[in-house]
């Protein structure tokens, strides 16, 4: 039993995830799922998603899908969603999670290594709303949630394309709520902070990384991938019917 908001106009409807098989994104999967959406999610960790809905299985009115696919390929990505859209119909959420926040040294970055880590944090976004926005505009609505990050705006450091990427997407959720308000297509960006998510448990939450995070935060204490996946259900919902072109942070008070 919990005390969380239930989003009637959440249910049954389909919304898409790209990279919903861990962190923030499994989150958000097992979220929209509880509320009765029909969630379709792509990533390429075949094992973890098959977890994920196994968990699932007996918890919810539709189970989700999978689909394996390297959102770095833009033309298998572009099929994918083609072949979705002619499954299950329009799309009524696109939440552009999926991405990569690994580090790397200016002084050592390739133009090869520029290429994939934008594929990864930036590209896909761009053109999966491109792939969606078809479909939403003949439906008449259609909230698109793009993934951002406080990063830039500390900035992180190690993380120089990862935060160029995370600002551009910001920058791109404003210029596509500008473009696509007139067809009642809402787009809106989450600048999550430090997110208690397993990949930052295992690979970055030294305990001097814990300390420095606590004693910026105004909130003394981890956010987890839940709490976001909230934030998201939000603006996913008609509750947030007249919200968009807005960047919303969620990182315990450290901005």
């Amino acid at each position: 039993m919990n005390n969380f908001a239930t989003y009637p106009s959440l249910v049954d409807k389909l919304v898409l995830i790209t990279g919903g098989a861990q962190g923030i994104g499994a989150a958000a999967v097992e979220q929209f799922a509880l509320q009765g959406a029909r969630v379709v999610f792509l990533d390429i960790v075949d094992e973890l998603a098959e977890a994920l809905i196994a968990r699932l299985s007996p918890l919810v009115t539709h189970l989700p899908i999978y689909r394996s696919c390297d959102l770095t390929d833009t033309a298998a990505l572009q099929t994918t969603f083609t072949h979705l859209i002619s499954a299950h119909g329009a799309p009524d959420v696109l939440l552009n999670n999926a991405a990569s926040d690994d580090r790397h040294r200016f002084e050592e970055v390739t133009p090869g290594y520029w290429d994939q880590r934008i594929a990864i944090n930036l590209r896909h976004q761009y053109f999966a709303a491109q792939a969606v926005v078809p479909s939403m505009k003949t439906a008449g609505s259609g909230s698109i949630i793009n993934m951002s990050s406080i990063a830039p705006l500390i900035p992180t450091p190690d993380l120089s394309i990862y935060n160029m990427a995370k600002a551009a997407i910001a920058a791109m959720t404003r210029s596509l709520a500008h473009e696509l308000g007139p067809f009642n297509i809402r787009v809106n960006s989450v600048l999550p902070g430090a997110i208690l998510t397993e990949r930052q448990r295992r690979l970055y939450m030294s305990p001097e990384y814990e300390q420095q995070i606590l004693s910026v935060q105004h909130l003394k204490r981890h956010i987890h991938p839940e709490e976001v996946a909230r934030l998201i259900l939000f603006l996913a919902s008609d509750d947030s019917a007249a919200i968009t072109s807005r960047n919303h942070i969620i990182d315990g008070g450290w901005m």
